[in-house]
């Protein structure tokens, strides 16, 4: 990457396939203050430094008295640079500022860098910073097991002074037990965040090595001796067997956990009293066990659920048991499709409907009345069977819970499956039979096997568009597995889990966004409108993949109507365009000219990989 005069990167320089996911990465983790402006003023675009102080030059302090959106307004009627140098607001680091013309989706938009000249520390960080670095600590996915539906949910404390620290994670142990940890980590603000980060380290490390409490919390204690900022942190863990619902946990300076039963009854645990993390050496380690009974619900909470009721702990406890019973009580609960909304509901009634004084972190774990039956199909390998192989998937996949990417990843390729099974099968003679297994294991990885008597014919060396339905499903599931001994039996697999604080929402993770495949012309083209975001790559790399079927035959991209093209989005473009490649076809992507989509595109290097229009 070269540099303009004034010594600011010069971004079209940057070459390469991956070039835009490399110079998004590093705009979005450098020191200065970065945004970019549409030429009405609004901030497209802000980089984290510039997201903690506020996000938008609207709530940033003036530069030398001169506020930054009328300079922002000046470079875009003008098309003239600015650089501006002085202290940030009044007294604060002394500051330089350059602001430059940018083509923006087809107007004239300006670049904002906002840099130190000193050493002299960043105003502290807006309240959304703080919870954007909590929240970015806390794991980005709960597993999905056929006996148990889990939830989690983090609301950070009104004030920054409050925030930070509180935290929640689940942790597979396999044959079925899970790892249940809440907790609460001394201070507040990004410090807080970053001991809870240690912490949640320490425990996984020390879970997946010997999870039972007694050891776990011997190495928490001894971490916690170590690490100043961890000390007298507070923590609940135990280990909990979905399949028995036999539950085995300690406490450390933590409240006791909710048991809420299916018929409404609700009582706290016992607990014996312990000192937190690192306060008293050798204060050993009280174990309880308990059986969570099928359809009771487990809820887990740090000491921000109990906060802002008075002098009158009982009032906090009664308002807990409240709120769990309400949000536990509604019809369809405990269904997967609704589950894991369970620690918001809840956590959005436990905080005082005004001003919050402290965080809180919940976690739900609700043992369901009945496992979900495996789906046992049998047909004849015939084209008329798939329709309904894809109906009765479809309904059996959407009452297990399984998000919308998986979902559509796994109806893909089986379908793939099963149509190569009716095609080649049983070639030259009658049709014979064809079987679709489905089940989830106590771990909650999803098989799907698909099985005929006929003879598996390896393809082509070159099939051209056929015979590639092993490359289509092994680009949409995490393992495919093929045995033709017994006449043919392809087996797939997917590791089953959900995003905590998700609600099902087809439309992607942004508001406002959609990405949805058109086949009404010659070739499908993945439509994508407004912010597609880091969680909204994956369903556009799934519909991709989807409406290429795996990458073999032609689609094009239409990103005219994006408004933010996460460094994410791009490295999903990338990936699809070089399976194109090796498959002999080009990925047309459409892309408004001299808008900001089209100029990252362009810098990655894709002119090589892909058809710009």
């Amino acid at each position: 990457m070269s540099t303009d005069s004034d010594g600011q990167p010069h971004p079209q320089q940057a070459h390469g396939p991956d070039g835009a996911a490399v110079l998004l990465q590093a705009l979005e983790g450098a020191a200065a203050a970065i945004y970019c402006l549409s030429g009405s003023g609004r901030t497209e675009w802000a980089n984290a430094s510039a997201r903690g102080l506020g996000g938008g030059l609207d709530q940033v302090p003036p530069v030398d008295g001169r506020p930054l959106p009328s300079v922002a307004a000046e470079v875009t009627a003008t098309g003239l640079a600015e650089i501006l140098r002085g202290p940030l607001g009044e007294g604060g680091p002394a500051v330089t500022v350059v602001v430059r013309a940018l083509p923006v989706a087809g107007e004239i938009g300006a670049l904002v860098i906002l840099e130190h000249d000193g050493a002299a520390p960043w105003p502290a960080p807006a309240a959304h910073a703080v919870e954007a670095a909590q929240s970015s600590l806390l794991p980005p996915f709960l597993p999905m097991l056929p006996d148990l539906a889990l939830a989690g949910s983090y609301h950070q404390a009104t004030s920054i002074r409050a925030a930070g620290g509180d935290w929640y994670d689940a942790v597979p142990l396999g044959d079925g037990r899970l790892a249940l940890v809440v907790g609460d980590a001394v201070g507040h603000g990004v410090p807080a965040a970053g001991a809870m980060s240690r912490l949640r380290g320490a425990m996984r490390s020390t879970a997946l090595r010997d999870p039972e409490p007694p050891a776990v919390l011997a190495d928490l204690d001894a971490f916690a001796t170590l690490m100043d900022d961890v000390e007298g942190a507070s923590v609940f863990y135990g280990v909990l067997d979905s399949t028995t619902g036999h539950l085995s946990y300690t406490t450390a300076g933590h409240p006791a956990p909710l048991a809420v039963g299916s018929d409404g009854t609700a009582s706290f645990l016992p607990v014996t009293p312990r000192p937190p993390l690192g306060s008293l050496p050798d204060s050993g380690t009280p174990v309880h066990e308990y059986v969570l009974e099928q359809g009771a619900t487990l809820v887990l909470f740090s000491n921000g659920a109990l906060a802002g009721a008075g002098e009158d702990w009982s009032h906090a406890f009664d308002r807990l048991v409240a709120a769990s019973r309400e949000v536990l009580g509604r019809p369809g609960a405990g269904d997967p499709a609704t589950a894991s909304t369970l620690a918001v509901d809840i956590a959005e009634l436990v905080r005082p409907p005004q001003d919050s004084p402290d965080d809180v972190a919940v976690l739900v774990a609700h043992r369901r009345a009945a496992s979900l039956q495996p789906l046992r199909l049998d047909l004849l390998a015939v084209p008329a069977s798939l329709p309904g192989i894809r109906r009765r998937l479809g309904a059996w996949l959407a009452e297990l819970g399984i998000n919308e990417n998986d979902r559509v990843g796994v109806m893909a390729a089986v379908g793939e499956a099963c149509a190569n099974a009716a095609e080649h099968a049983y070639r030259g003679t009658e049709p014979g039979p064809m079987s679709v297994r489905a089940h989830v294991d106590a771990d909650g990885v999803l098989t799907v096997s698909v099985h005929d008597d006929g003879t598996w014919r390896p393809p082509d060396h070159d099939p051209g568009d056929r015979g590639r339905g092993l490359l289509i499903m092994r680009q949409l599931v995490d393992g495919v597995a093929l045995d033709d001994r017994d006449g043919t039996t392809v087996t797939l697999t997917v590791r089953l889990r959900h995003a905590p604080d998700d609600e099902p929402a087809p439309g992607g993770g942004a508001e406002g966004t959609t990405i949805v495949v058109d086949r009404s012309g010659e070739r499908p083209v993945v439509r994508a409108a407004g912010p597609v975001d880091e969680a909204d790559a994956e369903q556009l790399r799934i519909r991709l993949l989807e409406a290429s079927h795996g990458g073999t035959a032609r689609v094009e991209l239409d990103l005219e109507a994006v408004t933010l093209f996460s460094s994410a989005a791009v490295r999903v473009v990338l990936a699809v365009a070089r399976i194109a490649r090796d498959e002999g076809w080009r990925l047309v992507v459409h892309a408004a000219e001299r808008g900001v989509t089209r100029h990252v595109l362009e810098v990655s290097g894709l002119g090589g990989l892909v058809d710009l229009r």
